[in-house]
């Protein structure tokens, strides 16, 4: 009882900041561990009433295959309990969901040489957001931070405009339509978007959302490869994952000399 009432007597800030130092960010690479993410999206959509029931009781889609695509699996105690999916798009490599969806919007910035961070497949396991409410702050913390590795001009959000207040407290994202359908889920959703440079400076001033260049490194770089098994399955059901090496290795070095 007494400690319970020590943690809430501090101050978010605090709380997050604690709690980053016992989190694990881990690109998610192996069979296994898409096994688990593709678990936990889809109970956590299915929850929400995002998406219709399945037999496979799993959410992928061709995206998770993709070379422009990264996805995370936050752990506590070696426990996976939230994960971000985050797609970059470059003019060399433009497709993400966000672009698919709003091709209207973002088409045109694409075309203008601009580089957008697009988070997506954001979940926080039930039980995991009961204890830590700090827990969905420092899941989206990874497309903040994955704006400076990748030199991004603009950051998205695909949501619904009852989770909108959310995102325009915490990144100044600003909604760009009115909701519209969104492939693989059941309800509709509005594209925010926000100009990075313009809310960097307000965004760090929480320190949670501060990051190395060390740690971005090392959540963001890496060999251009997929698992190989499920790549495949997505490649033969979806041929349009197929990502050709050559042109994103060439997308990631004007990059990183922007």
């Amino acid at each position: 009882m007494r400690a319970t009432a020590l943690k809430l007597a501090r101050g978010f800030s605090d709380r997050a900041t604690d709690l980053l130092d016992r989190l694990d960010y881990r690109l998610i690479e192996t069979d296994h561990e898409r096994e688990q993410i593709f678990r936990l999206r889809y109970e956590a959509y299915l929850r929400e009433g995002a998406i219709a029931p399945n037999f496979t009781r799993k959410l992928y889609d061709r995206f998770d295959d993709a070379e422009n695509s990264w996805t995370f699996g936050l752990h506590i105690d070696g426990t996976i309990v939230s994960s971000v999916r985050i797609c970059v798009s470059t003019p060399a490599q433009p497709l993400t969901p966000a672009v698919e969806a709003f091709p209207d919007i973002l088409g045109p910035k694409i075309e203008h040489g601009k580089i957008i961070v697009d988070p997506n497949r954001f979940v926080v396991a039930a039980k995991a957001a009961r204890a830590f409410p700090e827990l969905p702050y420092l899941t989206v913390r990874l497309g903040f931070i994955a704006c400076p590795y990748f030199g991004a001009d603009i950051a998205t959000a695909s949501v619904r405009p009852e989770h909108q207040a959310f995102y325009k407290r915490i990144f100044g994202l600003k909604p760009m339509c009115e909701p519209r359908s969104y492939p693989t889920v059941t309800k509709p959703l509005s594209l925010m978007m926000v100009d990075y440079l313009s809310v960097r400076e307000k965004i760090l001033a929480r320190p949670y959302f501060r990051s190395t260049f060390f740690e971005r490194r090392m959540l963001f770089e890496r060999a251009p490869h997929m698992p190989r098994s499920t790549a495949e399955m997505l490649r033969t059901k979806l041929p349009a994952a197929n990502v050709n090496a050559t042109e994103i290795e060439n997308a990631d070095a004007r990059i990183r000399t922007r």
